[in-house]
């Protein structure tokens, strides 16, 4: 079936610039984009179905390209005990922290795990989200990661998004591997990874490279065994400390290096050598209060492709609007609107290995894309929440969320 969608103008993102089309027009055929650009070059065409848009801004559907949807149990209850004076380390040792919603992970049936997240997910695609990755990392065993990884491919297969899982077994030690790191290690390489991977239910694979969790010789490991899996790899890196993970990420081609507040230029030059992409998580940088920035400058000097997510997950960034996101990329990180839409379109495209097929409107690409009804394309990161007036198209057809 071939629509035309008319009367609008687009910001296609192309090149990761708004690349500006007035008085514009799109003509989708199925699922994909047949042709884009000014109406008054559309020689009349045949088609099935003619929508005005009704003078809408047409941006590319909006992809979260780093988040935590799946999990079990909630933590606004640390959250107020921080808020009271409490601190982390004492909240884990009682027995808080990712430990708590490990055991909530693992104790929640699949069912009670896909009804949850896909309340949190119903909120990002009302906010104009077409695609989402989600990572496990709350299971840490065998079953309960595979637990998770299949509510994520059904989410994918039951809800009008598309889904990217991601095995972030890597991302804390499980209680049973207590000061057995290397063990913990040998288990995913050894057993978790080519199960899951057999199973057909990982795309990526993910760890967390910090001094509270993961060193960078063991992510190499769960790297190593990636690669002979033929699965890419991303990495939590430089978040809390600097310790060469998003280098380490640059050697083995990662798709992206996530948080980087205490990445170095150096590790900046290793990414763009690699096109590894740089995910900045504004959420979570807002929801602890952290005063180290991402080293902005360094990034835009050496032509670092910076994307934007919510990190949404119950302990740091508990984030369900991943435009209010834009704000926050552009009032606590400097970016520039612009900047800002490009990181969560092509650049987050870029960042789940995606960007031949979605993250900009352009001929032969997938028919994502959203018609808002705003002034200009700045408008997606001024307005501060709110559920802005739009029409959602996925695989060219529009979306009743």
């Amino acid at each position: 079936m071939k629509t035309l969608w008319k009367n609008c103008h687009i910001a296609s993102m192309a090149h990761g610039k708004y690349s500006i089309i007035e008085d514009a027009a799109i003509v989708t055929s199925g699922a994909l984009i047949e042709w884009i650009g000014p109406q008054a070059e559309l020689a009349e065409p045949e088609h099935d179905n003619c929508i005005d848009l009704n003078g809408a801004w047409v941006t590319p559907g909006l992809i979260d390209c780093h988040t935590h949807t799946v999990f079990g149990g909630n933590r606004s209850g640390e959250f107020e005990q921080r808020l009271q004076g409490v601190s982390y380390a004492e909240i884990a040792a009682a027995g808080g922290g990712i430990a708590s919603t490990v055991r909530a992970t693992r104790a929640a049936s699949e069912d009670e795990l896909y009804a949850s997240a896909e309340r949190r997910l119903r909120h990002l695609l009302k906010d104009g989200v077409t695609t989402v990755e989600m990572k496990s990392g709350y299971g840490l065993d065998l079953e309960n990661e595979r637990k998770i990884l299949r509510v994520i491919r059904r989410l994918g297969n039951t809800q009008p998004v598309t889904v990217r899982a991601t095995c972030l077994a890597a991302h804390a030690l499980p209680p049973e591997y207590t000061d057995r790191a290397d063990d913990y290690i040998n288990h995913i390489c050894n057993d978790m990874l080519p199960a899951l991977a057999a199973e057909g239910l990982v795309d990526a694979v993910d760890a967390f490279c910090e001094y509270l969790a993961f060193s960078p010789a063991q992510v190499e490991q769960v790297f190593i065994t990636a690669g002979q899996l033929a699965l890419p790899v991303k990495l939590h890196a430089e978040q809390l400390s600097s310790l060469g993970g998003s280098s380490l990420a640059a050697r083995y081609k990662a798709l992206s290096a996530d948080h980087l507040e205490f990445m170095t230029e150096d590790d900046a030059i290793a990414m763009a050598a690699a096109g590894t992409v740089a995910v900045l998580l504004p959420g979570a940088f807002y929801f602890l209060r952290e005063t180290q920035l991402p080293p902005m400058d360094a990034l835009r000097k050496h032509g670092v492709p910076i994307a934007i997510s919510t990190d949404l997950n119950p302990g740091t960034s508990p984030g369900l609007s991943l435009r209010l996101m834009l704000n926050m990329a552009c009032t606590l990180f400097r970016m520039t609107p612009e900047e800002a839409l490009a990181g969560v379109t092509f650049n987050a495209a870029r960042a789940l290995g995606m960007s031949a097929t979605h993250g900009s409107l352009e001929a032969g690409k997938v028919a994502d894309f959203v018609a808002w009804n705003i002034e200009r394309p700045a408008d997606l990161a001024y307005w501060l929440g709110g559920d802005l007036d739009k029409r959602i198209v996925r695989h060219g057809v529009e979306s009743s969320i």
